[in-house]
């Protein structure tokens, strides 16, 4: 059961059915609100007719979200029903139709609530966004996954990945919508190989539209089990808002003075980082208690040098193209680290460098 409609009248009936096909759904229609009742509980959405909406009222049904009346051009008494079926709101499809459809876009969808990994560069060079790929390349193994490119300076995920001629939307599209995304529809039109998802530039890269951000980052957590999302460095207001939408961020920093100040000036424009935030060190010659006290992180993990990198994305595979290496190690540690199961403060985890 995903959307149960209500109704006895066949103009109400076929608009409704035209919205919901706009949707990609098919709602469950009925006539009766007797009948209605057996699945009142077990629909995703209710849509309420008016012309029964008074009939319905009087069998009265269990309270519940997600009711809303629809008719064309409802009259002001059905406002009365619409209360005693506790419904959200009495929608003129001819007038409302576009908001019914944003209603029904997620319906049929389970629900789904993934966790969103923000990964930073501490410093320039230091290997951040082949990290978020990596990431993103062992969670789209498990589970649907979607990596997403905030840093219109960098070189594009897609190419990393080996997508750039795979069609499908990209920011450049999304910024000339509006209205609410629907998380299938996202999970189904960014470009995806046999892994994850990727959300990027396909031309002329600017600033990314706020609005249109948040929207995408919601409708991406509804559809993905797991997100990525590749910060900007100087992303300013925009990188400390993603930042505080991330379960998790994993700030990559060169073990060199010089690193470990630049990344410690990175976490101080951020805020300090109130979401749980974990260093991961690339070899130098600062130890993992002066890094932690430099910038007020624990040291997760220390990634070593991995040889093949660049072959492997010239060739389309991505990065992560071995379960042996620096860069696999890293995975399997730091992926179970970005659940809210595993613990984020106090002894730090360290792997191997190579």
């Amino acid at each position: 059961m995903t959307a149960l409609l209500l109704t006895r009248c066949p103009a109400l009936h076929a608009e409704v059915s035209r919205l919901a096909a706009a949707a990609g759904i098919e709602p469950r229609v009925l006539d009766d609100p007797v009948d209605a009742l057996a699945e009142w509980s077990s629909a995703q959405v209710v849509l309420v007719g008016d012309d029964v909406a008074d009939d319905l009222a009087a069998v009265g049904p269990g309270r519940r979200g997600d009711v809303h009346v629809v008719g064309i051009s409802p009259p002001d008494a059905v406002f009365r029903a619409a209360v005693w079926l506790g419904a959200e709101s009495v929608l003129d499809v001819a007038a409302a139709g576009d908001h019914l459809v944003e209603l029904l876009t997620d319906v049929g969808e389970p629900a789904a609530d993934g966790r969103l990994v923000g990964v930073v560069g501490g410093a320039g060079g230091v290997g951040a966004t082949t990290l978020a790929c990596a990431l993103a390349q062992a969670g789209g193994e498990r589970s649907p996954t979607l990596l997403v490119d905030t840093d219109p300076l960098g070189p594009g995920l897609d190419r990393l990945l080996g997508l750039e001629e795979c069609p499908g939307v990209r920011w450049d599209e999304l910024h000339a919508t509006s209205g609410r995304l629907g998380a299938r529809a996202l999970r189904e039109s960014v470009p995806r190989g046999d892994g994850p998802g990727v959300l990027t530039w396909s031309g002329a890269r600017g600033s990314l539209d706020p609005t249109t951000l948040r929207e995408t980052l919601s409708a991406a957590r509804r559809g993905h089990d797991l997100v990525v999302v590749d910060l900007a460095r100087h992303g300013g207001a925009t990188t400390i808002e993603l930042v505080g939408r991330c379960d998790a961020v994993l700030v990559v920093a060169p073990a060199t003075l010089a690193g470990v100040a630049s990344t410690a000036r990175l976490v101080a424009a951020l805020g300090g980082l109130d979401a749980p935030a974990g260093l991961v060190l690339r070899p130098g010659d600062v130890s993992h208690h002066d890094a932690a006290a430099a910038t007020g992180l624990e040291v997760v993990h220390e990634l070593g040098h991995q040889r093949g990198i660049a072959q492997s994305v010239d060739l389309g595979l991505g990065p992560l193209t071995s379960r042996r290496g620096p860069l696999a190690r890293a995975v399997r540690i730091l992926l179970p680290w970005t659940t809210p199961r595993a613990p984020r403060r106090g002894t730090a985890r360290t792997g191997a460098a190579a």
